[in-house]
């Protein structure tokens, strides 16, 4: 034993040199472990993170490519349901026009208003029947509230129809109850009303009356109406007066087309009686 205790206190430096090496080895060897534990730890979330990058662009490009997909098929079934919706509503509206069982069709074209000329003095029609549909120049236009127009233009198959509401339009016009004849005018304005002239403050004509076209008209059958007197006052000779329009032009969809009436002799007489110099009041479509 004293031997040992000789050697250690002989060789204590050698001996403590090689206790610190050891501790430094083991210290150098934790220090090691710990790096390399941090540096896979980095490298794990690093991979992470770049995995999930790359995933999240991939979702974000898949995300794009299946929105525009839906947007396609939501823009083809918004076209099909507006499709079926312009159908039910032409079918609906071709119901309404044919639903008077006191208005005979029969003979009568149907056409479709498919455009229309807005303007404060002079608006135009268009509709889907032409010269292929039996459709004529000077042919009326009405439906079974009321008289609508006259064809001016045809195509093969396409019309353009003046109504009512356009100023260069005239027709002959009576009352249904005290057979007041006058002339049948639009001055702008409002489109559900218009005005008659020529009718003498002699005649026995109130508020409330129904008007209708007469047999004078060269291109219009009579008996059609035209609209309900809503304002009468007497002038000098005439009275002035105001009607509610029978046809409701914001919401025309269908029309009928009326035969055309054709009658030469009756138009060469009118032009060869009256003076040139005078408007022909009595043929107030020329």
């Amino acid at each position: 034993m004293q031997k040992f205790f000789k050697f250690l206190i002989k060789h204590n430096a050698y001996l403590l040199l090689l206790l610190y090496c050891s501790i430094a080895l083991l210290l150098i060897r934790f220090e090691q472990d710990d790096m390399l534990s941090k540096i896979r730890s980095a490298g794990t979330e690093l991979r992470a993170s770049i995995d999930e990058k790359i995933s999240s662009y991939g979702y974000l490009f898949n995300l794009r490519r299946e929105n525009e997909r839906l947007l396609k098929i939501n823009a083809e079934m918004l076209s099909r349901i507006l499709r079926s919706e312009t159908a039910l509503r032409n079918q609906k509206a071709r119901r309404a026009l044919l639903a008077d069982s006191t208005f005979d069709t029969s003979g009568y074209i149907i056409a479709r208003v498919i455009d229309r000329k807005f303007s404060s003095r002079e608006n135009m029609l268009l509709i889907d029947a032409g010269t292929t549909h039996g459709i004529r120049k000077d042919m009326t236009v009405l439906t079974p509230h009321g008289l609508v127009g006259r064809v001016v233009f045809v195509s093969e198959h396409y019309a353009s129809v003046l109504p009512l509401i356009h100023s260069d339009f005239k027709v002959s016009v009576m009352s249904d109850r005290s057979n007041a004849l006058g002339i049948l005018s639009w001055n702008g304005g409002a489109e559900h009303l218009a005005q008659i002239d020529h009718i003498p403050i002699s005649s026995p004509l109130k508020k409330g009356e129904l008007m209708l076209t007469t047999d004078f008209s060269t291109f219009s059958p009579s008996g059609i109406p035209v609209g309900r007197i809503v304002r009468i006052k007497p002038d000098k000779l005439f009275y002035d007066i105001t009607i509610r329009l029978a046809v409701d032009f914001s919401t025309l969809t269908y029309v009928l087309v009326a035969p055309a009436k054709k009658n030469p002799e009756k138009i060469e007489m009118l032009e060869s009686v009256l003076p040139q110099d005078k408007p022909a009041i009595i043929n107030p479509v020329n």
